[in-house]
């Protein structure tokens, strides 16, 4: 990868909020990026919920999901089924800008606090801890218990960057998408990736 853009890992885990995923999709290919995306077990199931319809097989996931964000051939995606750990990503030997994982599931957040790595999405991300490269979550829980706080504060340690899925109201959002694009640009902000149009404050 060396001379080359490196990509983004964008992780969507099984938490309410698959909108975040989305729209922070969108915006990357927008800008040109490289994205490696990998969707959860979870995540399957929540989407369907959340969205009234299914996920379709990896092989069919890039014209699914550029036909859902409205970007037909701007980027590049590399979609990952959520077993696949022998995926590049899975090693630390292939560099990328970074990760992000949002929305992030308690249950993946706890995995990831303690080390374990059971697919592609945890193995990534411990990869990135591992190799001191920039991990980024948005956890999506409300309320936190003190088992939630205690393995946030354990991540954090650990120099994980904690963007939760909280918006503001400066920027005078006028609707729904306003309030869960401030969201992405604060997380993509933590990998220096700044693709979201923002009224910031000034």
């Amino acid at each position: 990868m060396r001379g080359q853009q490196e990509p983004v890992v964008l992780a969507v885990a099984g938490a309410s909020g698959q909108i975040y995923a989305l729209q922070a999709l969108k915006y990357l290919l927008q800008s040109e990026a490289i994205v490696e995306l990998i969707i959860s077990k979870g995540a399957y199931a929540v989407w369907r919920e959340e969205m009234g319809m299914k996920i379709p097989a990896v092989t069919a996931q890039g014209e699914f999901w550029r036909e859902q964000v409205g970007v037909p051939t701007a980027g590049k995606l590399i979609c990952h089924h959520w077993q696949d750990i022998g995926a590049g990503i899975a090693s630390g030997s292939y560099r990328t800008q970074g990760m992000v994982v949002m929305p992030c599931s308690m249950g993946t957040v706890a995995k990831l606090a303690c080390g374990l790595s059971d697919d592609l999405l945890e193995r990534t991300a411990d990869v990135h801890l591992k190799e001191g490269r920039r991990l980024v979550i948005v956890p999506r829980e409300t309320p936190f218990s003190l088992i939630h706080l205690r393995n946030l504060t354990t991540l954090a340690e650990v120099g994980v960057r904690i963007v939760p899925a909280i918006p503001a109201w400066y920027h005078q959002p006028q609707s729904v998408l306003d309030l869960v694009d401030f969201v992405v640009a604060r997380a993509l902000d933590q990998l220096d990736i700044d693709c979201v149009p923002l009224r910031r404050w000034r």
